[in-house]
């Protein structure tokens, strides 16, 4: 695990590497609005994808490293995360563009224009709670690249029958919020939960090449 500071137009972000020894694939993934790196789905993949051969690196938005709890508007998300791209694509390998939650927003919006290989969208917040008449759906129909969504079966943000059909693929996590939490009651253990997540991460990333 190795880490580095990258200067962006919106401030420091950090990279934290978790490197394949033989890399075919890199997935940078970054944190939501109210959350860093620690987010129990990154850590997943960052333990079990560089077994498959797919480095993971785990990308703190600058307003996370300045120690801000508040998330800055979209438009500054989606400039820390292109600039950190020249970095995460240094190896020379294809990238996968990833994030959870509002990461997950700045993913889409941006990997075309990123050149991204594809987009990974965790807990991908399709509407505001509550909300479903403010939809997000555009934005995850027009990342324009091989997209797989891994969406909780009891999240707030969107359960996965209220995405609508679209050229992207959908994995559920059972009872899952929008932490991949479970409750104690669910047939499903909160390890068997994230197995779920790794389960379908490294199956999708085998299928990209």
């Amino acid at each position: 695990m190795t880490n580095e500071i990258i200067a962006t137009d919106a401030g420091d972000a950090r990279v934290t590497w978790h490197r394949a020894k033989k890399a075919r694939l890199v997935l940078a993934v970054s944190h939501g609005a109210g959350g860093g790196i620690e987010a129990r789905d990154l850590q997943a993949l960052a333990r079990v994808l560089p077994e498959h051969g797919v480095s993971v690196a785990l990308v703190e938005q600058p307003w996370r490293v300045a120690g801000k709890k508040l998330a800055p508007a979209p438009k500054t998300l989606d400039a820390g995360w292109r600039g950190i791209w020249s970095a995460v694509a240094a190896p020379g390998l294809p990238v996968i563009s990833g994030g959870r939650s509002a990461g997950a927003r700045v993913a889409c919006r941006t990997a075309v224009e990123l050149g991204a290989r594809a987009v990974l969208a965790l807990s991908f917040p399709l509407h505001p709670p509550g909300k479903p008449e403010k939809s997000r759906a555009a934005e995850l129909l027009g990342s324009g690249v091989p997209t797989l969504v891994v969406q909780g079966g009891n999240d707030p943000f969107g359960k996965p029958g209220e995405f609508p059909e679209g050229p992207y693929e959908l994995a559920e996590v059972p009872y899952g919020d929008h932490g991949f939490a479970v409750p104690k009651r669910a047939e499903i253990t909160q390890e068997e939960a994230v197995a779920v997540i790794t389960d379908a991460v490294v199956e999708w990333t085998g299928s990209l090449g």
